[in-house]
């Protein structure tokens, strides 16, 4: 069993940034790929970006290249994993997770292509 439990998220001004981490459980946290997704109300949940476990690649939503990118880490000693918002607009508004790819690597924009799931922390940007 993997454990995620994110924080970091609030209210935020249009312009603002957040920065958002998720502890993970476990001593194999560097084996693991990556992801954080979001789900706006009403909405379905959808990929944000990813970190692979081997070479640290990553991977962006189209929506956010240019806010977001560059800005996935983690920090394997730590059993972290990090996402640094900026640039945020009410659109951006929504429950944010992370997952845990522990068994595969593939499919990855997909929330299939995850095993475990955080319980989501709140990023709400006012206007």
């Amino acid at each position: 069993q993997v454990q995620l439990v994110e924080s970091g998220g609030g209210l935020v001004q249009v312009g603002g940034s957040l920065r958002l981490s998720c502890a993970a459980s476990g001593r194999t946290f560097s084996s693991y790929g990556m992801g954080w997704f979001r789900q706006a109300p009403g909405k379905e949940r959808e990929f944000v970006t990813a970190i692979s476990r081997d070479d640290g690649m990553t991977y962006y939503a189209d929506f956010v290249k240019g806010r977001f990118t560059g800005t996935i880490s983690r920090d394997n000693a730590k059993n972290t994993l990090y996402l640094q918002m900026n640039s945020l607009k009410p659109e951006d508004t929504a429950v944010y997770y992370c997952a845990a790819a522990t068994s595969k690597w593939y499919n990855i924009r997909s929330p299939g292509g995850y095993d475990y799931w955080g319980q989501g922390t709140q990023v709400t940007v006012s206007s």
